[in-house]
């Protein structure tokens, strides 16, 4: 399942009330949001206040239309947000214009920066994964990194199709609780 899929499984959930999934979708796209719209807004307030006040509309009113992409709904929905916020006297059909009139910054440390997150994130993944059961390392290597579906895990771990589910799942979980030990 790639990062979409999953962002969608959760976005459905969260429309039926589950709180836990709302959860996930807040902490999965909070820092994306907050370094997009750092571009678009330089008051580190604002944008912290406009990314808290989309997601309380977000679980007081969910969307009922289907959307393809999580990620770039929240986007496009912030930046409506901050755009509204920074001129307030436009209309909504205004909005696509003031592109032209905001500045969007982009610089070289931007760019360093993430590499440099990205790096540590891998790290501290990998040394999670190294700190796993040899089994558990072998099916998140065969689902994730292989692509394999749990059929095709089954025939080569030589498992049955829910005890691969299952163990997948314990992976999953054991490298959550070891990430999270780890921040």
């Amino acid at each position: 399942m790639n990062e979409n899929q999953a962002d969608i499984l959760c976005w459905n959930a969260f429309k039926q009330g589950d709180r836990q999934a709302f959860d996930t979708l807040f902490r999965r796209h909070y820092s994306l949001l907050f370094q997009y719209g750092s571009k678009l807004c330089p008051e580190r307030e604002v944008l912290e206040d406009s990314i808290q006040e989309l997601f309380i509309e977000l679980w007081q009113s969910p969307s009922a239309t289907p959307i393809q992409s999580v990620k770039a709904y929240l986007l496009k929905a912030l930046k409506y947000k901050l755009f509204k916020h920074l001129k307030p006297s436009r209309t909504l059909r205004a909005v696509d214009k003031l592109e032209d009139e905001m500045s969007f910054i982009i610089s070289h440390e931007d760019f360093i920066i993430q590499e440099e997150e990205r790096k540590r994130s891998l790290y501290q993944v990998t040394n999670a994964i190294n700190r796993l059961p040899n089994r558990q390392k072998e099916i998140i290597y065969l689902k994730i990194y292989q692509a394999l579906d749990y059929e095709e895990i089954s025939v080569v771990m030589n498992i049955n199709y829910q005890v691969a589910r299952n163990l997948f799942y314990q992976a999953i979980k054991s490298l959550r609780l070891l990430l999270t030990e780890t921040q």
